[in-house]
Formats: structure tokens, C-alpha cells, sequence
């Protein structure tokens, strides 16, 4: 009877197998079954990410417009910001503070540092491109901001996920498109609050996300009809598209992957790679 070793002689060729060599086939052994809702949920990470960037460039727009003034702009950012740390902290109780050991004083600190340093070198970035046509930098801004959303963490588990990459990127976007503004102070109020939409308004979704799902649901909703009401108050051509977007990745993507599931026919069975799973480390001392 044929043995599928190498290590004994067989009346039988190399390449041959009996009818028992199928009966180890396994399809689909890794494949997961996902849920409508559940896709649904993730994916309002990438709507809420695409309505931070569209919330950016609308705020830029109507800054270099005339239409917003810094001063307005850094007090609403201050107040929403004040908002959004009580809210962070009284989502799990202060349990996620007392863990990392970071106490308020050290996030004072760390915000008026950074505000300091951003004030005190905002004439530079004004006039940072000075030499670089206006085309150019609104180009180098959309690369910037599309980097920044590819890039982005999700919540995946892949090599292409950097949330520094991200951040910088984003960063870089914001400080170009600060240097076509027409003072030292919106190019400061700018960078300022591109941080806070980009580094801790994140942040504060992660929280709400993993604590208060009905809550980062509504919050969700919310920001993508004010990005749309912003938006439309610009083009309503643009609106439009904006919405089917969203639609799209958030309602479409996830019946797409799930019809797809259904499609898969990956197979496993004897002829698969062999898998030590032994400690084999004492054989290498």
C-alpha cells in the first residue's frame, strides 16, 4: 500500500498519489465571515478621516477667502478643544490618564510649548515658499493630504499603516497651505488647527470607538452633515460628490466585501508547505 513517505522504497513513481490524497482537502479554512453591521461601524473611521481632511480645506479656504478670522477661528478650536479633553477624560473615568501616569499639569505644559514655539516661528512658516509658485504648493498639499489618508490607521493590521508618516504628512500639507495666507497669525491659528483635527480629534474618536460605540456612531454622523453643510455652502456640485462618497465607502464598500466573501475558494491539504510549530531553539545553542 502506497505511504506518503520519502524515506522507504515504493513500487510507485514519484508523483504518484491514491484516491486517499483528496480526502484531506479543506477550502476556505481562514476565511472570515463578516457582518453587515459590523463593517458598517469600521468603516466610519474613513468617513470620519475624509470629513477631517474636506473640514480642513473648507476652514483654509475660508480663511484665505476673508470669510473667517484667525481670532475666530482659534477661539472655537480653544473651546472645542477644552470640550473634547473633558470629554476624553470622562468617557472611561480617567482610567486611560491614570495608566499612562500623565497628569494635567504635563498636558498644559506640552500645549503651551507647542503653542509657543508654533507662535513664535509663524513668520517663517509664512514666508517658508515664498519661492515656490502658488500651483506647486496647492499640488504638494494634495499629495500631502491623500499620503496622509492612505497612510492613516484604520485599525489594520498592515505594513502600509504609519500613523507618524501620517501625521507628518498631514503636517506638511497644513504649514503649505498656511504659507498662502495672508499674515504671521493665520498661518499660526492654521497649524494649530491642523494639529487638533489631525492628532487629537483622532484620538478622541479611538476613545469613543472603544467605549461608547452608539456615541462615536451619532459623533460620526454628525461631523460628515456638518463637512457636507460646509462644503455645499462652497459648490454644490462638490457636495454632491462628496455624499456619494460617503455613501459609497460607508454602505456600498461593505455589501461589496461581503458578496466577495462569498466568491473566495482558497484550498488547503497535503501539499501545503510543512509547519514546524516545535521549539526547535535547544538545536541551535
Amino acid at each position: 500500500r502506497w505511504q506518503k513517505v520519502l524515506y522507504e522504497r515504493q513500487p510507485f513513481p514519484d508523483n504518484y498519489v491514491d484516491q486517499r490524497f483528496l480526502e484531506e482537502l479543506r477550502k476556505n479554512v481562514h476565511a472570515r465571515q463578516y457582518r453587515y453591521q459590523a463593517v458598517l461601524f469600521q468603516s466610519g473611521a474613513v468617513v470620519q478621516q475624509l470629513c477631517s481632511v474636506c473640514v480642513f480645506v473648507l476652514t483654509w479656504w475660508y480663511m484665505d477667502a476673508g470669510m473667517l478670522s484667525p481670532q475666530g477661528l482659534f477661539g472655537a478650536a480653544l473651546v472645542s478643544s477644552l470640550l473634547g479633553y473633558v470629554l476624553f477624560d470622562a468617557v472611561d473615568g480617567g482610567a486611560g490618564r491614570w495608566a499612562s501616569g500623565r497628569t494635567r499639569w504635563a498636558d498644559l505644559k506640552s500645549t503651551l510649548v507647542f503653542a509657543a514655539f508654533t507662535y513664535g516661528f509663524s513668520p517663517v512658516l509664512k514666508t517658508l515658499t515664498e519661492s515656490i509658485s502658488t500651483d506647486t504648493i496647492y499640488a504638494m498639499s494634495a499629495l500631502m493630504l491623500l499620503g496622509h489618508l492612505i497612510f492613516f490607521d484604520y485599525g489594520a493590521n498592515a505594513a502600509i499603516v504609519s500613523s507618524t508618516l501620517s501625521l507628518n504628512m498631514a503636517i506638511f500639507a497644513s504649514v503649505c497651505l498656511a504659507s498662502r495666507l495672508p499674515r504671521s497669525l493665520h498661518a499660526f491659528v492654521m497649524v494649530t488647527f491642523a494639529m487638533q483635527i489631525f492628532a487629537l480629534w483622532p484620538m478622541l474618536q479611538k476613545k469613543l470607538k472603544a467605549r461608547t460605540p452608539r456615541c462615536y456612531v451619532g459623533v460620526t454622523v454628525l461631523f460628515a452633515l456638518a463637512a457636507l453643510a460646509g462644503l455645499a455652502t462652497v459648490s454644490s456640485v462638490g457636495a454632491v460628490l462628496f455624499a456619494s462618497l460617503l455613501l459609497a465607502i460607508s454602505c456600498l464598500c461593505p455589501y461589496c466585501l461581503i458578496r466577495l466573501q462569498l466568491l473566495k475558494d482558497n484550498i488547503h491539504g497535503p501539499w501545503d508547505e510543512a509547519e514546524i510549530k516545535e521549539d526547535l531553539s535547544r538545536f541551535l545553542m
